[in-house]
């Protein structure tokens, strides 16, 4: 277990055993908030101490039974004790380290993944279009249903922009790290002499909001324009004014929505993305204290971060904010995002240890 994480935990035991005290002190007693407020502390600090001192203990067996390795006569016996309590070191060392996450009640929720062209004309669409099959495939993975809410195709394939709505328990917690630039090194499709081109995209990934806690938008603050769908072709395309562009006043948001031929579910999915885009903001408002960490890992899905570069040439993937490389381009493109995912949430709950979450 990593230094950071072992001394946080040290704390969280000084500060148990304090109101531990506390709890058993005449003036609190008397207090009927401060002991109610005491308590509930107590117990969510319980949990985490319960865990910690079984795995205080479980090093002290670790270490004593390694010194018993010296003995030729029982080193088998030692060794498959040993064995059996680093099994149950790991076990829990994981149960400590998911108690320590910070959670979030969307991060298991459904979500939103917006993926626009940048910079690179045609082939940074055709690059969108690579980026929407590899969370396709990482959602089919999971068991995840993937939903297009929104697309405009781009003129030699690919998509200029595609949102797709990811439902499935923890889709959000997963994707929360995808929001940022994408870059992608490769010698274009539309290029004949062989040279390597640079193309961007970015990605947005909002939590789909529950619609008990959606922020309630008057009718009154919203701009509705019909038009007409474009696309790649269809008997529905040109032909009513079935798409929808909804413009929230009072923040700017716009949502367009025309993959249903139906102008009233076109307006009911670019409501909902509406409501998850205006939350999304208010949150990240409330949370200016934690800026620095959403920015750093978590992304903002603007043009000048710069998340990964996928160079083709060299099989290279790189996530630039934990300086992380893998040589298995393809396999992550055929789905298998964990390999990069998993490295930077470890990150990420590391710096969330560093904070106070008592």
């Amino acid at each position: 277990m990593k230094d950071t994480i072992i001394s946080k935990l040290e704390k969280l035991y000084l500060e148990f055993k304090r109101i531990e005290l506390l709890l058993s002190s005449k003036e609190t007693i008397s207090d009927l908030n401060k002991y109610k407020k005491l308590s509930k502390k107590y117990l969510k600090l319980s949990k985490f101490i319960n865990f910690f001192l079984k795995w205080k203990t479980l090093q002290k067996d670790i270490k004593s039974t390694k010194s018993l390795l010296c003995d030729i006569e029982f080193s088998e016996m030692v060794r498959e004790e040993l064995k059996i309590l680093r099994e149950k070191n790991i076990v829990i060392e994981k149960k400590l380290y998911s108690m320590l996450m910070e959670k979030n009640i969307y991060d298991y929720k459904s979500c939103f993944v917006e993926i626009r062209a940048a910079t690179g004309g045609d082939e940074a669409a055709i690059f969108a279009g690579d980026l929407f099959k590899m969370y396709g495939k990482y959602a089919e993975s999971k068991n995840w249903n993937v939903e297009i809410m929104n697309s405009h195709i781009g003129e030699k394939g690919g998509f200029k922009e595609i949102i797709i709505r990811i439902i499935g328990h923890g889709a959000s917690s997963k994707l929360q790290f995808e929001s940022g630039g994408h870059r992608v090194q490769r010698v274009p499709q539309t290029e004949s002499q062989g040279r390597i081109h640079t193309s961007t995209c970015t990605v947005a990934v909002i939590p789909e909001i529950p619609q008990e806690d959606a922020i309630k938008v008057t009718v009154s603050d919203l701009k509705i324009d019909t038009f007409r769908s474009s696309g790649a072709g269809g008997q529905h395309v040109n032909t009513t004014d079935s798409a929808i562009r909804i413009t929230h006043i009072p923040t700017g948001t716009v949502v367009e929505c025309q993959d249903e031929r139906s102008q009233h579910k076109n307006k009911a999915k670019a409501l909902s993305i509406l409501s998850s885009r205006i939350h999304a903001s208010e949150m990240e408002k409330r949370h200016q204290k934690n800026s620095l960490i959403r920015r750093n890992l978590l992304g903002t899905g603007d043009r000048s971060d710069r998340n990964r570069t996928y160079n083709f040439p060299k099989n290279r993937v790189t996530d630039h904010r934990i300086n992380f490389t893998v040589y298995s381009l393809q396999t992550i493109l055929h789905g298998n995002l964990d390999i990069l995912i998993d490295p930077i949430m470890q990150e990420y709950n590391s710096n969330i240890l560093s904070q106070d979450i008592v």
